[in-house]
């Protein structure tokens, strides 16, 4: 994947976005989700859903630190790209049977946390962390999850939608690469003293201990729900290789540390790290709902209908 002309790009994203209202929800193809499958496809699709949303606020958070217009546009565009796909992912739940009513699927609370730690914190990140942070996410949506659903589920619907997520997708990691590969070149990135100074601020430090257990509680259903392990893997392999294939990329402290962290985060031999991670994620499994923090303002613009 070579860098890619920023201009260029937002040409054509501009010319590609789609609508809800493109795709026909009541075409034949529902009946092919097998009985089987249905519950931990829902509980899938659920945390879909959300996840979709945590990287939707990342790109908001980038667009308000963007070097240039250019990328703040593209940023902007993201945002509700990812938007979008979270209300695709919502429709191919109510098509499915998987939604009642206009009931928002209720996230976990791992969920629910980072996504309040995101909403408080992401717009005082600085803008090469979350540069470096956000491809690692959208490799995973777009090299293991959205491939799931392709291998998995034979609903036609279901394949048009996710192959316009993935070419909306595999836009953002072209940005996303490219960023970091400009992060590479800068002193900034370069000095690791400074960049561990930022990560022992309490807020990031919070952000850690929110998203770890998160990471695992993903990694699990996904498992759960039929993906196989090597495709897991080979999605956390895709991010270093194209991450550290120039000496520019390589440079980046954040992608050498993100990159083998996400490596052991999906090998569950490394038990050194599962074992206090699955305790917190058993602990954040133990909170009452009264102890959560509120759902932010946006998750009433969250919906299936095919009005955008």
């Amino acid at each position: 994947m070579a860098n890619i002309d920023l201009e260029k790009m937002l040409d054509k994203v501009k010319s590609s976005q789609w609508a809800l209202a493109d795709i026909d929800w009541e075409a034949p193809g529902a009946e092919l989700i097998t009985t089987e499958q249905w519950p931990k496809l829902r509980d899938f699709m659920i945390d879909l859903v959300w996840i979709e949303h945590v990287g939707a606020r990342g790109f908001a958070a980038m667009a308000k630190g963007a070097p240039n217009e250019t990328l703040r546009q593209l940023y902007t565009y993201f945002c509700a790209e990812e938007q979008r796909h979270a209300n695709a992912e919502m429709a191919l739940m109510k098509r499915w049977g998987m939604l009642e009513g206009d009931t928002l699927p209720e996230p976990n609370n791992n969920i629910r946390l980072a996504v309040a730690w995101m909403q408080s914190n992401a717009d005082d990140m600085p803008y090469h962390v979350m540069g470096t942070v956000i491809p690692a996410l959208e490799v995973a949506l777009d090299g293991a999850l959205c491939q799931f659903l392709l291998d998995s589920v034979d609903d036609p619907v279901c394949h048009e939608v996710f192959a316009r997520i993935n070419d909306d997708e595999s836009r953002h990691l072209g940005v996303g690469f490219t960023v970091m590969e400009m992060h590479g070149h800068s002193r900034q990135s370069i000095e690791t003293v400074r960049m561990i100074g930022r990560i022992l601020k309490p807020a990031t430090l919070l952000g850690l201990a929110v998203h770890f257990p998160l990471l695992n509680k993903m990694r699990d259903n996904v498992i759960k729900a039929g993906l196989p392990e090597e495709k897991l893997y080979a999605a956390m392999a895709k991010f270093e290789k194209i991450g550290g294939r120039t000496a520019a990329g390589r440079n980046n402290p954040l992608f050498r540390a993100i990159s083998k962290h996400a490596q052991i985060m999906a090998d569950r031999s490394q038990t050194f790290y599962h074992r206090p991670v699955d305790l917190m994620v058993k602990l954040t499994d133990m909170i009452p709902e009264w102890a959560l923090p509120a759902k932010p303002s946006w998750v009433g613009d969250v919906t299936w209908k095919p009005t955008d």
